[in-house]
């Protein structure tokens, strides 16, 4: 009995000094947190920088009292875990506050800090060594990976092909409930710019490509596919009328609306079969979906399709047509592409988001980890993957932007039917505008073609196609 009561106490006191202790580096966390929030917004890029690095690079004096006790208030609790949160989330505060600001310079000096030799430097202090050890943990983390990416647009010199699709490549830290909000606020935010920077970007070449008044002036090419991205991009659009993918979509949920969900599945595969050329793929991916579904969410086949089950159902797929198994692509992606040209999977990947917008974020971190699975390779091996990459983007940029694409045919014969000849393609320009005003910057900048006066008189031609 007494052994028992020894027993409970010495629990009791374990639990309160591990509470003590959690809730200690909490309250020091949080004096780092408050400093750093406060400097960034009242200060110089320059001066914050040259705390962050008194504070966690030269452990040296702060012009705040308290943000070096607190530091080593973390440290002495000797956990690594916390003190890795702490300065990933120090760090993150300072990307987010800059980034809004557009302080990129300043992103890039704070990468640079890590690159000090004081944190590899040797020390007869055990603390000092217990935190240029944990630092270099950092700095050779997966962690400063992700925050790396900030900055890998301007690093020109050692560009990787992967950084291209660092707009995707970011996806995975914003869906992460775990990153700290600050990291994920500005993961969001520096994907959203990107893409907005590839759909101008993608515009303006379209436009000044096509454009009889530049002379010599070559445009840039925002793509990685050579000047083969327009007749690509005029392929891409020629769906037009009330066969067109959105159109199509839209049919297609409502006929399913009150279907139960083995019925669902059954329409869902003949929806991404539709108007498929290639039929070795048709074939293929029917065969495939079909072992697929029938195990898949079978509780579920005599209840009514609600929209979370359209939308784990949407997710399941995109898996099994990109990197089912984490880490690796499906076989089903090496398959389809193997038997036709990438458009017609980015297609199919497409209608799905067509049907259900909300699963796109979850495909976009499927393609994140497909850029990582690659990333290893060198372009030349991986010429086909870019080659998917970059139809996808210029694919998604087209129907699931707020540009709206529409070809123009440049003589005045009226074009009778929806169906445009990819032979016929030469015939036609594309013409770009906004489909809204809730892109004020893209709005000031975006250029359309010179000509247009002979595009207005083409335009009524081409009022239903999209």
């Amino acid at each position: 009995m007494t052994g028992d009561v020894l027993t409970s106490d010495r629990h009791n006191d374990s639990s309160a000094k591990l509470h003590k202790s959690k809730r200690s580096t909490q309250q020091a966390q949080e004096v780092l947190f408050s400093f750093l929030l406060e400097i960034v917004n009242a200060r110089s890029p320059e001066d914050v920088l040259l705390e962050f690095q008194r504070l966690f690079i030269h452990h040296a004096d702060s012009s705040s009292s308290a943000v070096v006790p607190a530091l080593y208030e973390i440290v002495f609790a000797n956990n690594e875990e916390e003190f890795r949160n702490t300065l990933k989330r120090s760090c993150y505060i300072l990307v987010n506050n800059w980034g809004t600001k557009r302080q990129h310079k300043a992103i890039q000096d704070l990468i640079q800090l890590f690159s000090d030799p004081s944190i590899t430097r040797h020390t007869v202090s055990p603390t000092l060594k217990r935190l240029r050890t944990w630092t270099l943990n950092f700095v050779n983390s997966q962690d400063f990976e992700e925050l790396k990416l900030f900055v890998s647009r301007y690093d020109e010199q050692n560009s990787h092909w992967t950084q291209r699709y660092t707009a995707f490549l970011l996806v995975p830290q914003f869906v992460d409930l775990k990153n700290p909000i600050e990291q994920r606020e500005a993961a969001r935010a520096l994907s959203r710019q990107l893409k907005d920077r590839f759909k101008f970007d993608l515009a303006m070449y379209i436009a000044r490509s096509q454009s009889s008044t530049l002379g010599s002036k070559a445009p840039k090419n925002p793509t990685a596919l050579g000047d083969e991205v327009i007749r690509l991009t005029k392929a891409i659009v020629a769906r037009r009328g009330p066969f067109n993918y959105a159109n199509v979509a839209n049919i297609f949920l409502k006929q399913t609306q009150q279907s139960t969900y083995k019925e669902f599945k059954a329409s869902l595969q003949e929806y991404l079969a539709f108007a498929v050329e290639n039929q070795d793929f048709v074939d293929t991916l029917r065969k495939r979906l079909s072992e697929k579904f029938d195990s898949l969410y079978e509780n579920y086949h005599d209840e009514v399709l609600s929209s979370a089950l359209l939308l784990r159902t949407c997710n399941r797929v995109i898996e099994y047509l990109t990197i089912e198994q984490k880490g690796e692509p499906s076989p089903l992606f090496a398959l389809l592409l193997s038997q036709g040209n990438p458009l017609t999977l980015v297609i199919v990947l497409l209608k799905l988001i067509l049907i259900c917008s909300h699963a796109r974020t979850h495909l976009e971190a499927c393609i994140a980890e497909l850029v990582r699975y690659y990333e290893g390779f060198s372009e030349e091996e991986c010429q086909w993957v870019i080659t998917f990459m970059e139809v996808f983007n210029i694919t998604f940029a087209i129907y699931a932007e707020n540009v709206e694409y529409n070809l123009i045919k440049m003589n005045h014969k009226k074009q009778d039917t929806y169906e445009i000849s990819h032979t016929d393609l030469d015939t036609y320009k594309i013409f770009s505008q906004l489909k809204s005003d809730n892109s004020l910057e893209l709005a000031a900048e975006l250029e359309f073609l010179p000509e247009a006066s002979e595009i207005e008189s083409n335009k009524l031609d081409l009022q239903d196609g999209k």
